[in-house]
């Protein structure tokens, strides 16, 4: 996937990272998500060059509306992380769209497992076939902050 009509009319979803708006994807996400508050530039920057990116644009200006990010070996296993809709646009099914199209490019991969976490859009995940964990009891993190 490079570039696909997203099922939102007037959008597209693109794998493209020369596409990303890293200054508004580092405003989106330092400023407004929970998860990365006060990331720097640097950093997300970082983050950008070393994951799959996903955007989801407007067709017409090409303007950046929505941003997804997934950390993979492109074998096993994958992580969905820095979801992320614009609040103009919210409402019109992008994240969804957005989701879904994380799901399906993965899927050509063969991978084992894609895990996230979130807060608050559980329903939107459930809707393309997230489940919560069957043992969490098993799964342990190791957090440097």
């Amino acid at each position: 996937m490079s570039h696909v009509p997203s099922p939102v009319e007037g959008y597209e979803i693109s794998t493209d990272s020369g596409r990303i708006d890293a200054e508004r994807v580092h405003r989106w996400l330092s400023g407004d998500a929970y998860w990365a508050i006060g990331r720097t530039r640097e950093k997300q920057d970082r983050a950008i060059a070393g994951s799959l990116n996903f955007g989801v644009y407007e067709i017409v200006s090409g303007e950046q509306v929505a941003c997804a990010r997934v950390i993979t070996d492109r074998a096993t296993f994958a992580w969905l992380c820095d979801v992320y809709v614009d609040p103009s646009v919210r409402g019109k099914g992008i994240g969804t769209a957005l989701a879904e199209a994380v799901r399906d490019h993965l899927r050509a991969y063969g991978l084992r497992r894609v895990l996230l976490a979130t807060h608050d859009a559980h329903g939107v995940y459930e809707k393309v076939g997230f489940t919560p964990l069957e043992r969490p009891q098993e799964w342990m993190a190791l957090s440097f902050e």
